[in-house]
């Protein structure tokens, strides 16, 4: 029997790249926010570019924030503390420009659609949605953490190079950076690492040749898996030959350019929205999170090897308007038994959603860099797994 092979890539960037920059900006400011007034409604989105950081949005909150000062701390945080790096936390400009949460999203977040027509049944019934769409959640065998291999070993590799730099044991390497990972398949599974790619920012006048063999040595050998890496496998070390020139000066960032390799890498479907910036009503973000706490725990529980879940919203309204899941002929009992389940042990309504993973904290600086999902670095509640047992129960009632 012939084997389907093919090759799959996903890439990362490190906390330094112009876009992480702005992301990790702004979920600073919200985790800032949260830490005075966690009901706060808060939409900010930054832009950085050669010597200044633009911080925009929609914010309703009774606290009191130092604005530039959150900027100024999280960019020398990333690295950037030094004119010699072309950006600099203590010279760039901050510029602010917010407004309130719009009355007429409010409103509907205030008091849902259930609730001003008499249908609402509990208190989670009360609060809508902050916008509407459709978010995506997903989960495969691939890896330890059940992502794809692809997404993880690229990220793994981007927070390497930023321990490197950060320890002092490559020295020369500047915050910027981005990493490539493409893996061959054979029926579906990985089979090997086919090709790396590693650009790093660097000091000036360091041969490229010194940085290839300690970005192998120190980085890439020490994150691919043995026996995924072998004499076929093509690594590519700063291919240009150069890369001194990077973060906001070499190009601008934008909150929410990053939104694939925040996810799943490519794989599986995505609804669209960012994350960074946005607190907890917004199920752009707080959906995308329940939904992969879903497919995970449905995983997990071995009801299948791969699993996907949509759930859809409108605005205003606390009830998803649909759900949709696929295993993609995976799965170990019928589709339909374990969405039936998932509706039994999950809520998907906003409100129960903040409160079943304790989503007003200020935990959100850390999932701007390195992936919202899947991370071995810190355990978010949506990567938890102490729902299998309820969804297993649930299958077997069924």
């Amino acid at each position: 029997m012939s084997q389907e092979r093919y090759l799959f890539t996903s890439e990362s960037v490190t906390e330094g790249h112009p876009d992480k920059v702005a992301d990790q900006i702004s979920d600073a400011i919200l985790d800032e926010i949260l830490i005075q007034d966690p009901k706060a409604r808060v939409a900010c989105e930054v832009m950085v570019s050669t010597g200044l950081v633009f911080v925009a949005g929609e914010i309703t909150t009774t606290a009191m924030v130092d604005y530039p000062e959150v900027v100024r701390r999280t960019v020398k945080e990333v690295g950037y503390n030094s004119p010699d790096l072309g950006f600099d936390s203590a010279t760039c400009a901050v510029m602010v420009s917010l407004d309130k949460q719009s009355p007429d999203i409010a409103q509907g977040v205030n008091q849902s659609h259930e609730a001003k027509i008499g249908i609402a049944s509990d208190l989670y019934d009360e609060i809508g949605a902050g916008d509407s769409g459709m978010v995506v959640g997903y989960a495969c065998r691939e890896t330890p953490e059940l992502i794809p291999m692809p997404i993880s070993l690229a990220h793994r590799l981007s927070f390497g190079l930023a321990e490197e730099r950060k320890s002092g044991r490559i020295p020369y390497l500047r915050p910027d950076g981005k990493t490539q990972v493409t893996v061959e398949y054979i029926d579906n599974k990985p089979y090997r690492v086919h090709t790396i790619i590693v650009s790093t920012q660097h000091d000036p006048d360091i041969p490229v040749e010194r940085i290839e063999r300690d970005v192998r040595e120190q980085v890439i050998n020490k994150v691919i898996p043995q026996g995924m890496k072998d004499e076929g496998t093509i690594i590519l070390v700063n291919p240009t030959g150069r890369f001194v020139i990077g973060g906001p000066v070499a190009d601008v960032g934008l909150t929410g350019r990053k939104i694939i390799q925040d996810a799943y890498g490519g794989k599986g479907a995505h609804g669209g929205g960012c994350f960074s910036g946005k607190d907890p009503t917004k199920v752009d973000r707080s959906g995308a999170y329940m939904t992969r706490y879903i497919a995970k725990n449905v995983v997990a529980a071995g009801l299948a090897d791969v699993f996907e879940i949509q759930v859809a919203y409108a605005i205003g309204v606390a009830r998803p308007i649909s759900v949709f899941v696929t295993s993609f002929g995976t799965a170990r009992v019928p589709e339909e038994k374990i969405q039936k389940a998932i509706l039994k042990v999950f809520d998907l309504r906003p409100k129960a959603i903040i409160d079943q993973l304790d989503l007003l904290r200020p935990i959100y600086r850390k999932t701007a860099a390195y992936g919202h999902f899947g991370r071995v670095d810190v355990l978010f509640p949506w990567e938890r797994t102490d729902r299998v047992e309820a969804l297993l129960k649930e299958v077997e009632s069924l």
